[in-house]
């Protein structure tokens, strides 16, 4: 509990201080209302003034409910009087069990493009079944402020694996994601990247979709109507061709073009790497050449990647850092344990700690049991 009243009294003095940093910036995000998600169906609007009227005077409360049934739409919204009361409910009560269930706050935003613009979105996987929303809240928060944070659970209340943190701008979820993507959280490599929208997801998988099949290591002799025949039980053919030299000598490589690109992809899912006459054939998506070149290029970024990660050391994110720690005491209590190349504790605009920081180190001596 004494973390959370040193929270609250910190919690103004921290706005403030990302405010003027950001040149008044922060103020769009600092209002009166709080928005208030994952409730108890039975949590009712009294229960909410009693918690939410602890932390400073509250105007209005209201538990959005079905209009036909009356039953909860499992969230509300709290209005205070003043914007610093409403930053210290946000800074205290974040996450506090209410029916035994985690509650989670935000700042509502009338403005809905604030939330659908996608600004300063990310998003983790690859999760431990054991780090909630609080958690997550509380190792993202140490790159700035956060408008949303969310890990994905079933009916049961079970971690999915996955989670979504919104920052206040662009620039800090950047910060996060390189610092925090590939780390270990709780023994478990995490992803961390921009959060895609749907219609930005469907983009991708629609670069992905074609209707021109490449085939190589063809046998000579095969022709355009032997190619015609084995692909055609996939669907229908527009084009087929064996590409030749000037004699007319196949070189062994050709193209068939499905009208459907959900025939052609069937097509290369069950042809490639099969054999035709002794020859294993080669079955994929024809490709143009700047696609050809690009693939190739992420190919060798990855393995460059792999080679890189098999050689470091270790990168460590550590939290729950005393006021104390600076760089230099965070570096001098870990050079035991091998050689370190960076060090950095994480701090708010106003220079104080935000209790965690990074150690990376080129090569580990020993194990780290902490």
């Amino acid at each position: 509990m004494a973390q959370v009243q040193v929270q609250a009294q910190n919690a103004n003095a921290a706005a403030a201080a990302a405010a003027a940093a950001n040149g008044g910036a922060a103020n769009q995000f600092v209002t009166t209302s709080l928005y208030v998600g994952d409730l108890d169906q039975n949590v009712t609007d009294s229960q909410l003034y009693d918690l939410f009227n602890q932390l400073g005077q509250v105007v209005s409360v209201r538990v959005c409910r079905d209009l036909s049934t009356r039953r909860s739409l499992g969230y509300g919204y709290v209005n205070y009087s003043n914007p610093q009361d409403a930053a210290r409910a946000l800074d205290v009560l974040n996450f506090s069990p209410v029916n035994g269930r985690p509650i989670r706050i935000m700042y509502s935003h009338r403005d809905p493009s604030i939330r659908k613009s996608g600004a300063g979105n990310i998003f983790i996987k690859n999760l431990d079944k054991a780090i909630d929303h609080k958690a997550l809240h509380d190792t993202f928060s140490a790159f700035g402020n956060i408008l949303s944070c969310k890990v994905a659970t079933d009916p049961s209340g079970q971690s999915k694996g996955y989670g979504f943190v919104q920052f206040d701008n662009d620039e800090a979820a950047q910060k996060a994601i390189e610092k925090l993507n590939g780390m270990l959280l709780n023994d478990k490599q995490v992803y961390v990247g921009p959060f895609l929208r749907k219609q930005e997801r469907d983009g991708v998988s629609d670069k992905s979709r074609f209707n021109n099949v490449f085939v190589k290591n063809l046998s000579e002799s095969t022709t355009e109507e032997d190619l015609d025949k084995i692909f055609a039980k996939f669907g229908k053919i527009t084009s087929v061709v064996v590409m030749r030299d000037a004699d007319g000598k196949s070189k062994c490589f050709g193209f068939v073009n499905f009208e459907n690109t959900d025939d052609a992809a069937r097509a290369v899912e069950d042809l490639n790497g099969k054999k035709f006459d002794d020859k294993e054939w080669y079955v994929g998506k024809a490709q143009k050449k700047s696609e050809r070149e690009n693939e190739l290029k992420q190919r060798f970024e990855q393995s460059m990647k792999e080679a890189a990660d098999k050689y470091q050391g270790a990168n460590l994110y550590v939290k729950n850092l005393d006021d104390t720690i600076g760089d230099e005491k965070l570096k001098e209590l870990f050079a035991p344990f091998g050689t370190i190349t960076s060090c950095k504790v994480m701090r708010d605009p106003s220079g104080i700690s935000r209790g965690s920081g990074f150690v990376a180190f080129s090569l580990l001596k020993r194990q780290i049991e902490l």
